[in-house]
């Protein structure tokens, strides 16, 4: 899906257009009622792990999938990542692919199927909260704190595919931020039951980039996150260029930041998931910053995990 985010879906009060589209709202909020209600759910021979999201990209589901699949094999599991399979975009299963198994498919059941079929013994869906085919066992919603739920609307009025209600079906909520005791009561009034957990999402390769400066570009549900994290860091960033979410870019586009870095005699950096996306011909001209999840009380998390194998 390669669009720019509306700006108003992150404004704290409602806006013209979010009323203007709120009629088209309120049918894909039956849309997705009506898949809940009628839609069979299969009951999988292995655990399935769920790393979903309510707000619409920009959550952090793939980080926190790889992590996942880390601690599995630390549990001698043989997990693999389960993801549907897009012609859009292919930017997500390039990055995990470069961890562990991946098995994708139109529909992420027969996905599972395959990965069982060669003997994995654990799923773990990158996205899927709103797949109503899968009976899942453990399903984790991400959030980013600074975003929350935007305005509150679901799309194309917000940014949310579910309202907050949906977390009912959810195990756990992981919140890439700082601890925040109103969005804590706002999941609890809908679910007591739910384990709260805060995550930081921490560059490790920042030390190439201190004292130079920098052109970053990204094409990620929420690129201001990334922008911000270099500016914390004391990354000097000269220009930021934001594209689509799952952009892909053309060879007119990577000449133009290539030319652009070589006039300004700045590095190009990115993200992991951006660097995939670009052509294998222009990757060396290209920097990314790679991200790790640090959870908080990560051995509690692990007893979460402990609990479905």
């Amino acid at each position: 899906m390669n669009f720019l985010k509306p700006k108003f879906w992150d404004k704290n009060k409602i806006s013209f257009f979010s009323v203007l589209l709120f009629p088209i709202a309120l049918i894909i909020k039956f849309l997705i009622l009506f898949k809940r209600f009628f839609i069979k759910s299969n009951q999988c021979s292995i655990p399935v792990i769920c790393v979903g999201n309510i707000y619409l990209g920009g959550t952090g589901k793939t980080p926190l999938s790889i992590e996942i699949y880390s601690i599995l094999k630390s549990l001698n599991m043989n997990p693999a990542f389960i993801r549907k399979q897009y012609a859009s975009y292919q930017d997500e299963f390039e990055l995990e692919k470069q961890i562990g198994p991946i098995y994708q498919n139109k529909k992420r059941i027969e996905a599972i199927k395959k990965a069982i079929q060669n003997n994995v013994d654990i799923a773990i869906l990158d996205d899927g909260f709103q797949d109503f085919s899968i009976n899942k066992n453990l399903s984790i919603v991400c959030f980013n704190e600074k975003q929350w739920i935007g305005n509150g609307l679901t799309i194309p009025s917000g940014p949310l595919r579910e309202d907050l209600s949906s977390l009912k079906r959810a195990n756990c909520v992981l919140i890439n931020g700082k601890k925040n005791i109103d969005i804590e009561n706002k999941i609890y009034s809908k679910n007591r039951e739910i384990k709260i957990y805060y995550a930081k999402y921490k560059p490790t390769n920042i030390s190439e980039f201190k004292n130079k400066e920098v052109i970053a570009f990204a094409g990620i549900g929420n690129p201001i996150n990334f922008f911000n994290l270099l500016k914390k860091n004391n990354i000097h960033v000269t220009e930021e260029k934001k594209f689509p979410d799952h952009y892909n870019y053309s060879e007119k586009d990577l000449k133009n930041l290539i030319n652009k870095s070589n006039v300004k005699n700045s590095i190009l950096l990115t993200t992991e998931k951006d660097y995939f996306r670009i052509n294998k011909n222009y990757r060396k001209n290209i920097s990314f910053l790679k991200i790790v999840v640090e959870i908080q009380n990560r051995d509690q998390f692990i007893e979460e995990i402990k609990k479905i194998i």
